[in-house]
């Protein structure tokens, strides 16, 4: 039997669990999160422009995330250390012995990629390497995260990675690829080679003929890979740097006309810079210097040193893939 205290008590608690279920459809439609107004323009612009779903891509974008460490990578990238750090880091013994396993395992496709596309394989490994250590670490963060971020929030760049951003959406509605759990890098690079989405879109390859594309598979990657540094104009046999000796040259204008070759090397021997290994006369190439422990050091850049800044914008990636490539071509023909 109930005293006085137990039915006030179970009165108190009925009036809660009352409270509780009333509040329940209040809870249910709660105002989800607001689009900020240039997310708006951009839903209504892929839907003008490519017929998406307004309701699905809304939802999409509510739910992705601002990272605030992304905009921190993006304004201090590692490329931007000095040489010999950035060397440091990447042209490892570790790396090379990586290598050299992965070209073992993978040597028939990269032998396919090579004569098809004519791209050394050793260059299409050491790219590899260095993004990902041969697929091993291929980026923690969802992509839709990291152009999210960087489309909306990251003013310097904000066009481009708005772009980027449509690319990615046009790849996953193509493809199949997850676009709400796909994971890659923080500036959305994706799979074994790390394309961002518009490079996916233009130059990866399904070179295992399954009928998809997919960076995230060896084949795929290996043929793409090779495809993009032949899309870029790769000259097959050609130097990619040559050392030079500049002496007492003055250097400010030549390193000022930046990375693109655009004098020939008789014109360079003309004005001082003296290559200290055979290359054509008639080659153009870019003067490029590097931070060394000991001071700068000064090459010259040829075609395919710049294709190979067209994978990654910058002086320090080019040297360390072309050195690592060296170092793999060389250690492999002395294997036995």
């Amino acid at each position: 039997m109930f005293t006085a205290s137990r039915l006030d008590m179970r009165y108190r608690l009925s009036i809660f669990v009352a409270c509780m279920m009333l509040a329940l459809p209040a809870l249910a439609a709660a105002p989800q999160k607001k689009l900020a107004p240039e997310a708006q323009a951009f839903v209504q612009e892929m839907v003008e422009r490519h017929g998406f779903v307004r309701a699905s891509l809304e939802r999409a974008l509510r739910g992705a995330r601002f990272v605030d460490s992304i905009i921190i990578a993006m304004d201090a990238p590692s490329t931007s250390l000095p040489w010999h750090e950035f060397r440091a880091r990447h042209v490892t013994e570790a790396r090379i012995g990586n290598g050299l396993k992965f070209w073992a395992e993978h040597a028939a496709m990269l032998e396919k990629a090579a004569a098809e596309f004519k791209v050394p394989a050793e260059i299409m490994v050491a790219t590899m390497g260095i993004e990902t250590r041969y697929g091993r670490y291929t980026g923690s963060i969802r992509v839709l995260d990291a152009l999210n971020t960087l489309a909306f929030g990251y003013p310097p760049r904000a066009a481009f990675f708005r772009g980027e951003l449509e690319q990615f959406l046009l790849l996953a509605r193509e493809t199949g690829l997850p676009l709400e759990s796909l994971r890659g890098s923080y500036a959305g690079a994706i799979g074994i080679p790390q394309f961002i989405p518009s490079s996916y879109r233009k130059y990866a390859v399904d070179f295992d003929g399954d009928g998809k594309v997919d960076l995230r598979r060896f084949a795929d990657a290996i043929g793409s890979v090779a495809n993009y540094y032949r899309r870029f104009g790769w000259q097959p046999g050609a130097p990619v740097i040559v050392p030079v000796d500049v002496g007492e040259t003055p250097l400010d204008a030549m390193l000022a006309a930046g990375i693109k070759p655009q004098i020939t090397v008789a014109e360079f021997r003309k004005r001082g810079v003296l290559p200290l290994e055979p290359v054509a006369d008639d080659a153009q190439a870019a003067l490029i210097a590097v931070e060394s422990e000991t001071g700068p050091r000064y090459f010259l850049g040829l075609n395919n040193f710049y294709v190979i800044t067209r994978y990654n914008r910058s002086t320090n990636y080019a040297m360390v893939v072309h050195e690592t490539a060296v170092a793999l071509r060389e250690r492999r023909s002395r294997a036995p």
